[in-house]
């Protein structure tokens, strides 16, 4: 892979942590003089162990839930364990051109914290290159759902672990399906009968798209069968040998699209601009357009879908085995070489498990890696969430995989908006699977 989609890759992956946490810090200090003595004299001697994040630690009466549920979760460890955590903080403003990523990878190459949270494509370079240590010993590991272990898996090391499942559905006016008498769509041909019925209802756009998401319909139907045919290492392995070609299974994913381009479904200019929730969103609050796209996240929030004048529903992507969840996953890693290595790996401990999680899901409400970890979601995410505990999903990130799936997918996908054809875009992943057969 060249320089340049390196670097786009580690732009667009950086989404997935941005669509997890909320980006709203209060600092939980001045850095005036008055500041130096404030330890207690018995915290003075506790080990400190430092984490790299996107965040700080919040002010405790900051109104910030996504962080503060990870707050509570690191006070837990702090009193449980007798450390001090220490937050490394990633601000733009300080690394100027530096995505969270680019930074990630120069720390803990440099051993310059003790653990950190991380996207993706980033775990997966750590991985390879054994920076990040194994965490399959931790006590936490005995109870994490299998997807999180088969996403962060490289070379047989569990190299890292999420507090939360971040999962991709479609986000259904159901009253606009009701008014038509449309149901609701499992496969493919049902979603793209859907759209006809919307356009010849006068529905100008029925899918509403952006530049970052249109990824997920590929990938539901590129690996349902890959990873709920209960053949997932095998048809793996032959993806990294060589042996199946990457462009096979995404074919279908990208014909699909085209239709939905060529028929008007989707408006692929607009699409190729637009920024998340904010391109297509005011459409679909407006009740100008049934259909879009976001993360398990966003029907919580009021500032995106969490607020509708509408009847909502959130569904899996159409794919031969009906509707299907896609989840890429993040997580937190420990450096192989950690200066305080051991007290971080009880950190971690501490923070993921089934008690620390049940904690962080209950404020965040979002899906457990935990499988013993049931928080009562919103009766809108209802039907995605049943076909995760129905374990029926695919993964928008595996470290396993030689090729990052979630950025090149993207990256491609816009190549196919931008007016390529899926022969040309097939090459693309060709290429892919060749370079990374050279690694």
């Amino acid at each position: 892979m060249n320089k340049i989609r390196k670097n786009c890759v580690k732009r667009l992956t950086g989404l997935v942590l941005s669509g997890m946490l909320v980006f709203l810090m209060a600092a939980c200090g001045s850095s005036g003089e008055e500041d130096v003595n404030l330890l207690k004299p018995e915290e003075e001697n506790k080990k400190t162990v430092t984490m790299f994040s996107p965040m700080e630690k919040t002010d405790p009466e900051a109104d910030n839930v996504a962080r503060s549920a990870a707050d509570k979760t690191i006070l837990l460890a702090e009193e449980r364990l007798g450390v001090k955590v220490d937050y490394h903080t990633y601000t733009a403003e300080t690394y100027k051109d530096k995505t969270y990523d680019d930074v990630a990878l120069d720390r803990a190459g440099n051993n310059m914290d003790d653990f950190y949270l991380l996207n993706p494509d980033t775990i997966r370079q750590l991985g390879k290159e054994g920076k990040l240590a194994d965490l399959s010993g931790l006590e936490c590991v005995k109870n994490l759902r299998d997807v999180v272990k088969t996403a962060n898996t490289i070379d047989g090391k569990l190299v890292a672990i999420p507090q939360e499942v971040v999962a991709y559905g479609l986000f259904i006016n159901k009253d606009m399906f009701d008014q038509y008498h449309i149901k609701l769509p499992e496969t493919p041909e049902d979603f793209l009968q859907c759209c006809k019925t919307f356009k010849e209802n006068g529905i100008e756009t029925p899918v509403g798209a952006n530049r970052w998401w249109l990824e997920t319909f590929v990938l539901a139907q590129a690996y349902a069968d890959l990873y709920n045919g209960g053949n997932t290492e095998a048809e793996i392995a032959a993806l990294n040998s060589g042996k199946r070609k990457y462009s096979d299974y995404m074919r279908p994913g990208f014909e699909f699209l085209q239709k939905m381009i060529d028929h008007g479904y989707i408006d692929a200019e607009k699409a190729r601009v637009s920024e998340a929730i904010e391109g297509e969103g005011e459409d679909f609050l407006n009740q100008k357009t049934p259909i879009v796209m976001a993360y398990w996240g966003a029907a919580n929030s009021e500032t995106a879908y969490g607020k509708t004048d509408f009847n909502m529903l959130v569904i899996g992507f159409p794919s031969s085995r009906g509707p299907m969840p896609v989840m890429p996953m993040t997580g937190y890693g420990v450096g192989v070489n950690a200066e305080h290595k051991e007290e971080a790996m009880g950190v971690m401990d501490v923070i993921l498990s089934d008690e620390a999680l049940q904690l962080y899901a209950e404020t965040n409400q979002v899906i457990s890696p935990s499988k013993n970890v049931k928080v009562e979601c919103i009766p809108q995410l209802k039907p995605l969430n049943d076909r995760i505990e129905e374990n029926i999903y695919v993964l928008g990130a595996n470290a396993g995989m030689k090729v990052e799936q979630w950025g090149n997918t993207c990256l491609i996908v816009r190549k196919l908006l931008g007016g390529a054809t899926v022969d040309e875009c097939m090459k693309e992943f060709d290429k892919l699977q060749e370079e990374s057969l050279t690694e």
